[in-house]
């Protein structure tokens, strides 16, 4: 009889092994935006970041995109700690204390704010934000339609006002942004040589523009949109 083999089964290769963790990588990823900006983050200075080899990084994440996305996770999780429902609270209230939160994430990170506009936003956080935005707009008695077109002009304002301000010399380098007073400072004495004679307008209101940068700048456009969706919004 043929004597049974002994011999152990050959086991397949095994893969990278998993020595670090996605939140160690998205660390890097953004340790080296407010260091360089996007043009830093490469999956080589990642990788020199965390002392793995660069291909290393593609067993957390398939390529440098989605490395960008999961930085753009993690700023909207911190947005969605920052801001969580409140009970009682208006619909009004709501979606401003959403886009404050976003407001001083970004400030905190100016260098992410170009990943925010430079590609689909559709993570967990990125959803549930959405589908929170959505449902205050519901309670300020739009209709699905109205709501999901409220919705994105919100959006569009705050990503836009970040992008501005980010791209404004007063902004300095991709580090989180110099205090407002600041920055509301350096523009006001670029727009003091502003000639009167010439543009006595602008000239009259430089004080108004210097502080295009501020908080409050931003909550007066917030104000505003919110003004046209209540007017426009039919009564419940």
């Amino acid at each position: 009889m043929p004597q049974e083999s002994t011999a152990r089964p050959k086991r397949g290769r095994r893969g990278p092994q998993r020595a670090l963790s996605e939140e160690q990588i998205v660390d890097a990823a953004l340790a080296l935006l407010e260091e360089g900006g996007t043009a830093a983050m490469s999956v080589r200075g990642i990788a020199g970041r965390v002392g793995v080899a660069p291909n290393a990084v593609y067993t957390y994440f398939p390529d440098k995109a989605a490395v960008e996305k999961g930085v753009v996770e993690r700023l909207l999780g911190e947005v969605r700690a920052a801001a969580p429902p409140r009970a009682g609270e208006s619909w009004r209230g709501g979606v401003e204390v959403l886009a404050v939160a976003l407001h001083d994430v970004l400030a905190r990170h100016p260098g992410a704010v170009p990943l925010t506009i430079g590609g689909p936003i559709d993570g967990p956080h990125a959803l549930a934000l959405g589908e929170r935005l959505l449902e205050l707009l519901d309670a300020a008695g739009l209709s699905p339609q109205d709501a999901a077109r409220s919705s994105y002009l919100l959006i569009t304002y705050a990503f836009g006002s970040m992008a501005l301000d980010v791209a404004d010399p007063s902004a300095g380098g991709p580090g989180p942004l110099p205090p407002e007073r600041e920055r509301v400072a350096a523009r006001r004495e670029a727009f003091a040589q502003t000639p009167a004679d010439v543009y006595p307008r602008s000239a009259a209101v430089t004080d108004v523009m210097a502080a295009y940068v501020s908080r409050e700048q931003y909550l007066f456009g917030l104000h505003r949109i919110l003004d046209g969706i209540a007017a426009t919004a039919p009564s419940r």
